[in-house]
């Protein structure tokens, strides 16, 4: 391999976020309470969202409500592994970093959701008033769609909620088994004043976002058609339907429907979160994606490694779109167990459409400049291949890393006989121990001293025609010395002209 510049490298330690549960603090006087990570519990990450203890799964309902975002949450109470009885957890946040736990938003107490409460959404109906539609799963175990309303609006927490007393609103339509049907979205207004929601479901192996419309939020119909499909998907978990600005990194309300915005389509199958990119059609209630699903690995994800039932939310104070993901353990259900918790939330992300409309971009909220300490910087670097360099001075392991290559001789990349291909399969096949021409380069992240650990963060420049490929992998191979663990290695072609822009990777490491 030849040699490659670093011409630019920042390593910025993290405080730790602070973290509240509600039992045992005021809320007014939360940010002068820190919490740490517990001896006992070596593992937890430090500013990730986490709940104290328990199993964590899917993102519910986040918003923004009288200056507090909030962020609901399918929560195991009774232990550390899913299981029946599901509820909505609920915290909240001035700023997206520091959480107060409040108590559970939804339990299963009725027949309607007597089993669980399962995924949803919020939606803010006018005057300012938010509603929730969750899955709720009956006596019956069949999954319905139930509505929710705040207790008292003028409390800014939201910290009790009603249910509908003629739940459920929308029950399986005729050909949908009973535990294909789940997971509503935030609804959105069209210009005829109907509101319209979709839930994910699967009619024979098609996966689908069921459309209904609603004049007043509790009576439904379902449309004649659904608003998207597409075969061999596999049931649509977590559908997530909202418009991105063409022109702008703002982000818009979700009820936004222009000329000036196209449409993300997405959901959660397979393990992995995918998107399309298209255009909405109100009147005809037509989705019409630009490209549309292959059910291969050549498919736009949000995240190319653990990330999935994604959630997002338009925050109208600072006009983004913020992105939640559940990311789950790589530990096996017995570790899980023994450290008494499982799952965490992804880093929020603001995201956006990128200049060429073909994919969205992703970077993490400002907010995390919060947590910055301690500042480590290197400049004009060079690394000859097969080098690692040691950044000195870091001593903890959370750390907000930046770093910047420049290539000096594209030319050298290997060449990348055909096309479409595998990248997954190709950063297994050729992971970070294997030299290659241009790459692998990048970053060796909570590696220690002697290299036997370690998760590597890395690229690889190809040549294809007249043109130059980037590919990015995520080696988890030699992560851990533990032998049952998920070790997978993920990749992704990144849309980079090597030739015209620097390659940068920024990697939050905690």
């Amino acid at each position: 391999m030849e040699a490659i510049f670093l011409v630019g490298l920042l390593c910025v330690l993290f405080n730790n976020g602070i973290e509240v549960d509600a039992s045992h603090s005021e809320f007014q006087n939360f940010q002068s309470h820190n919490l740490t990570v517990p001896e006992t519990q070596p593992y937890r990450t430090s500013y990730h969202f986490q709940p104290p203890k328990n199993w964590l799964n899917d993102p519910n309902g986040p918003m923004l409500y009288k200056g507090f975002y909030h962020l609901f949450y399918q929560y195991n109470p009774n232990g550390a592994l899913f299981d029946a009885g599901m509820v909505w957890a609920h915290s909240v946040s001035h700023d997206l970093i520091n959480w107060i736990h409040l108590n559970h938003a939804l339990y299963p107490t009725e027949p309607f959701d007597i089993k669980s409460c399962w995924s949803g959404s919020v939606t803010i109906l006018p005057g300012n008033k938010p509603a929730i539609l969750y899955t709720g799963i009956n006596a019956n175990d069949t999954q319905v769609q139930n509505l929710a309303m705040p207790k008292n609006l003028s409390d800014p927490l939201l910290k009790e909620w009603i249910k509908f007393s003629q739940n459920p609103v929308i029950t399986p339509p005729t050909g949908v088994a009973k535990d294909d049907f789940r997971d509503p979205t935030t609804a959105w207004v069209d210009a005829e004043g109907k509101w319209n929601v979709i839930v994910g479901s699967l009619i024979n192996d098609r996966g689908m976002a069921i459309l209904y419309q609603s004049e007043d939020f509790v009576n439904w119909r379902m449309y004649k058609d659904p608003l998207h499909s597409k075969e061999k998907t596999g049931m649509w978990e977590c559908p997530d339907f909202f418009p991105v600005s063409i022109n702008s990194t703002n982000g818009v309300d979700t009820s936004v429907m222009n000329p000036s915005v196209k449409h993300v389509m997405k959901a959660s199958f397979n393990s992995h979160d995918y998107y399309i990119i298209g255009t909405y059609v109100p009147g005809v209630q037509k989705y019409i994606p630009d490209t549309d699903f292959t059910s291969t690995n050549t498919d736009l994800r949000y995240d190319y490694g653990k990330f999935y039932a994604s959630k997002t939310f338009f925050d109208s104070i600072k006009n983004r779109r913020i992105l939640w993901g559940w990311v789950n353990e790589s530990d096996s259900s017995e570790d899980d167990v023994r450290k008494g918790w499982s799952g965490l939330q992804s880093f929020p992300r603001q995201i956006w459409l990128d200049r060429s409309g073909s994919q969205l971009v992703q970077w993490p909220v400002e907010e995390i400049n919060k947590l910055h300490d301690k500042q480590v910087s290197i400049q004009n670097k060079k690394l000859d291949g097969g080098s690692v360099l040691e950044i000195p001075g870091i001593t903890a392991s959370q750390a907000d890393a930046e770093i910047v290559f420049e290539l000096p001789e594209l030319e050298e990349a290997e060449l990348l006989k055909s096309t479409p291909v595998d990248p997954q399969q190709m950063c297994t096949d050729a992971n970070a121990s294997v030299r290659g021409r241009l790459g692998p380069f990048g970053l060796l992240a909570l590696a220690t001293e002697d290299l036997t650990e370690q998760t590597a963060i890395f690229f690889r420049i190809f040549r294809h025609e007249n043109t130059y490929i980037v590919l990015m992998c995520s080696d988890q191979s030699r992560s851990s010395i533990k032998e049952n663990v998920d070790k997978t290695t993920y990749g992704a072609f990144v849309n980079i002209d090597p030739q015209n822009e620097k390659i940068s990777l920024r990697s939050l490491v905690s």
